[in-house]
């Protein structure tokens, strides 16, 4: 938090200079002891947002490669027919607590292409696959498993 009021201190001034700097210092300083004094705010709390944060934009890069994999196999799976597509409706349950968690795995099965998630009650999914060999392992993805550790 201390540095996000230092930078929106730099950036409302307009321009870096020293004296932007050492008086940004002490005032982003006072904020951030005003904030953890009278909002119930700590340290421990803004470790752990920050922890989330950089989990959470591993988990956006990770999720633009999954989109990009399934993809072609998408393609591959639809252009070179050599057997016909077996379309499959699977259901899967996970250990994810918290309601956020479940609803970002839903919507990146979702946005994942040849894959839809058709409901989720409580800690269930029911999800759409284009084809049976894109159903194996979902229950186990990358998806899941780093959702998991961010919610350590």
């Amino acid at each position: 938090m201390f540095v996000i009021y230092l930078v929106l201190w730099i950036v409302l001034n307009g321009n870096i200079t020293l004296e932007i700097i050492a008086f940004g210092l002490p005032i982003a300083g006072m904020i951030y002891y005003f904030t953890c004094k009278f909002m119930d705010f700590s340290f421990e709390k803004d470790k752990k947002l920050m922890k989330g944060f950089i989990f959470l934009i591993g988990y956006g890069m990770i999720l633009v490669l999954e989109i990009l994999k399934a993809n072609f196999a998408t393609i591959k799976l639809i252009t070179t027919s050599k057997y016909e597509i077996e379309p499959v409706i699977i259901k899967f349950r996970t250990k994810l607590k918290t309601k956020e968690a479940r609803v970002i795995l839903a919507n990146s099965i979702t946005l994942t292409p040849g894959t839809i998630t058709v409901n989720l009650e409580e800690d269930e999914y029911t999800v759409h696959c284009l084809d049976k060999d894109l159903a194996n392992g979902i229950e186990d993805s990358v998806f899941v498993k780093l959702l998991e550790k961010i919610e350590e």
